[in-house]
């Protein structure tokens, strides 16, 4: 979802609300943008009547680590839906390319297990501003769209 083309995700619904659980991995890497990504998430779990009770979240280091997590929280949790949210602002080095590929990759092989779907909410920017635009500034919040993308893909399971 492009936030410019969907600055408003709109409002899904749970098809079993009292059986829907999220689990939601955060890097705290960039952890004054990432902890904006998951209020976003959680409020829109909140307004799609998801009980708090029902969202886990789990802290990992860096976004490399968000793979992992999702897979511990897939064998764990039983959830519905996972979310990935990190960000990873570019740099000097080619670390940026590095992670960014590690983790498309992971959630990507997650998701071809076909188990439970597994949301991405890693930012990709090349500067901070970007970052802080998509984590609820002007460009929206990617970590409530994180969690409508959740709810719709529990809904087809």
């Amino acid at each position: 979802m492009a936030t410019a083309l969907h600055s408003d995700p709109g409002m899904v619904l749970p098809r079993n609300p009292e059986s829907f659980k999220a689990s939601i991995i955060v890097a705290d890497w960039n952890g004054h943008i990432t902890d904006a990504l998951l209020q976003g998430a959680l409020e829109t779990f909140s307004r799609a009547g998801v009980s708090r009770k029902a969202v886990t979240v789990t802290h990992v280091p860096g976004s490399v680590e968000l793979v992992y997590g999702a897979a511990l929280a897939m064998q764990r949790e039983n959830p519905s839906a996972v979310i990935v949210l990190g960000c990873v602002i570019k740099g000097d080095t080619p670390h940026f390319d590095y992670v960014c590929e590690s983790v498309t990759q992971g959630v990507t092989m997650l998701n071809a297990r076909g188990d439970v779907p597994v949301i991405f909410g890693l930012l990709t920017t090349l500067t901070e501003r970007q970052a802080l635009d998509r984590a609820g500034g002007s460009l929206g919040n990617k970590g409530s769209e994180a969690a409508v993308t959740a709810i719709a893909m529990a809904n087809l399971h």
